[in-house]
């Protein structure tokens, strides 16, 4: 499994995994957006990203507050993101690929990304990737 969901009082918690650390933030972006809306996403709108932190935690961090503001101005609703990830200097450019949100149903309304409980690691030889959001 490339995600999952783990218990959470209030918010959504969940992993994300990956072989390369760039699959397993892949894998973050994608759970987020299957919070928020579980079909197919139909991919016709393209956009640049890039994403910058002092750390990996600070990287997917920004990486994935770009990706909910892309939603919130642009409604671009998240398809697939490709991009490359400069660990020594945390930074991350690329492409991400969606649709307008107004095409469809939208169940969650995720508020922000939180730094409760971020962590990016390798464990067991993949990356995982852990992320609470507001909701």
């Amino acid at each position: 499994m490339n995600y999952k969901f783990l218990p959470h009082t209030a918010d959504i918690k969940f992993r994300a995994y990956g072989t390369t650390i760039e699959k397993a933030f892949e894998n973050s972006a994608v759970a987020m957006f299957s919070a928020m809306y579980k079909g197919k996403i139909k991919g016709n709108v393209k956009r640049k990203i890039s994403a910058n932190g002092k750390d990996l935690e600070s990287l997917l961090y920004d990486f994935l507050e770009k990706l909910l503001i892309l939603l919130d101005s642009e409604n671009l609703f998240l398809s697939k993101v490709k991009f490359k990830i400069e660990k020594d200097k945390f930074k991350l450019t690329g492409e991400v690929v969606g649709n307008n949100a107004k095409n469809y149903k939208i169940g969650l309304d995720v508020k922000a990304v939180t730094y409760n409980d971020i962590f990016v690691k390798k464990i067991n030889g993949r990356w995982v990737c852990q992320v609470v959001i507001d909701v």
